[in-house]
C-alpha cells in the first residue's frame, strides 16, 4: 500500500483490533495488569476490571491471558450475553470438556468441576475471562457465581475475571446478585491515556509498525489529539490513522493539529473543534 511506504511502514499502525504486539502499558493499564496478576497470585474468586468504551479492556485482557504462564489453564468467553445453559456450555468447550450433542447443564458442570478437580491434582489452576460482562443476564451472572463454589482448603479452583463497560457496576448492585458482589475481591477501573502519555503511545505504535524516521506528529498535533480522542486510545488510533490520510493526500510528511481537526471532524465519537471539516476530495491518493 502507498500509504505504508510513504510513511516508512511495515504495517498499518492505528488499527483498532485489538493486537498484543501493539500493547501500551500506559499508568492506567499497566496498574489494572498489576492488579490481575497480584489477585489471581493470591488465589481469589472474583476479578473485576471497568472501562468506557475503547479503553483497551479487550487488549487487555488479551494481554493478562498471554503472560500468564504453563502453570495456568485458561478460558476466555469473548460475549457471555448468553443464557446460563449456553453459557456453561461454552466454558466446557474452552475448559476441553467433551461436550455431547444435547447434554443437560447438569452434566456440563459435572464435566467442568472434574476437569477443575483434574487441574488442582496436577497442580494447575484455571481462571475464567468474560469480556463485555455488562451483557450478561442477571441468571447467568448467578450460574457463574455457582462455579466458583468449587474450593480446596488453599484457594479457589476457578477463578474469574469479569471485564465489562461502567453498566456492570450498575448491575452489580443489584440486591439480588448481592452474593456475587460481595465475592469480587480485586477491581480496578480503567482510564484513558492523560495528556503526557499520549506522544509515547503514537511512537511506540508507530515503531512497532515500522517507522524510524522523523516524527511524524508534530506538537499540535499531539495536543489535538488528546483533546479530540479525551484520551481514548480507540479514537487516538481511528483520528492518528484518519490524520495521517489527510497528510498523505496532501504529500505531506507530518500531522499538524488542522490534520487532526479535520479528522476529528469526520469522527462521530471525537470532540472536533467547530468550523472544521473532512477533506475527502483530499485523501484521493490514500485509495492507490
Amino acid at each position: 500500500m502507498n500509504y505504508l511506504r510513504h510513511f516508512g511502514l511495515r504495517e498499518a499502525p492505528f488499527g483498532i483490533t485489538p493486537d498484543t504486539s501493539f500493547f501500551y502499558a500506559c499508568r492506567s493499564t499497566q496498574e489494572a495488569l498489576n492488579t490481575l496478576l497480584i489477585a489471581i497470585s493470591n488465589g481469589e474468586g472474583f476479578i473485576k476490571i471497568t472501562g468506557e468504551v475503547g479503553t483497551g479492556k479487550t487488549l487487555l485482557c488479551r494481554k493478562f491471558l498471554a503472560t500468564l504462564d504453563a502453570g495456568w489453564t485458561s478460558a476466555y468467553i469473548p460475549n457471555p450475553d448468553l443464557e446460563p445453559r449456553a453459557l456453561v456450555q461454552q466454558i466446557a468447550e474452552e475448559l476441553g470438556v467433551r461436550v455431547e450433542p444435547g447434554v443437560d447443564q447438569h452434566h456440563l458442570l459435572k464435566g467442568i468441576t472434574r476437569v477443575l478437580l483434574d487441574s488442582a491434582r496436577q497442580g494447575r489452576r484455571v481462571v475464567l475471562c468474560m469480556d463485555e460482562s455488562q451483557g450478561m443476564p442477571l441468571e447467568t451472572l448467578e450460574t457463574v457465581r455457582l462455579l466458583t463454589n468449587l474450593e480446596t482448603e488453599k484457594r479457589k479452583l476457578l477463578q474469574v475475571v469479569l471485564f465489562g463497560q461502567p453498566e456492570l457496576d450498575r448491575k452489580l448492585a443489584l440486591a439480588s446478585i448481592r452474593q456475587l458482589r460481595q465475592r469480587i475481591t480485586f477491581q480496578y477501573g480503567l482510564r484513558g491515556l492523560d495528556a503526557g502519555e499520549i506522544g509515547a503511545y503514537v511512537e511506540h505504535r508507530l515503531a512497532i509498525a515500522g517507522h524510524a524516521g522523523a516524527p511524524l506528529f508534530d506538537a499540535g498535533a499531539l495536543r489535538m489529539l488528546h483533546r479530540s480522542s479525551r484520551g481514548v486510545p480507540r479514537l487516538v488510533n481511528i483520528l492518528a490513522h484518519k490524520a495521517l490520510l489527510v497528510v498523505f493526500g496532501e504529500g505531506g510528511r507530518c500531522a499538524a493539529k488542522r490534520h487532526v481537526q479535520a479528522a476529528a471532524a469526520d469522527t462521530p465519537a471525537a470532540a472536533p473543534a467547530r468550523g472544521w471539516w473532512w477533506p475527502r476530495l483530499r485523501t484521493s491518493r490514500a485509495a492507490d
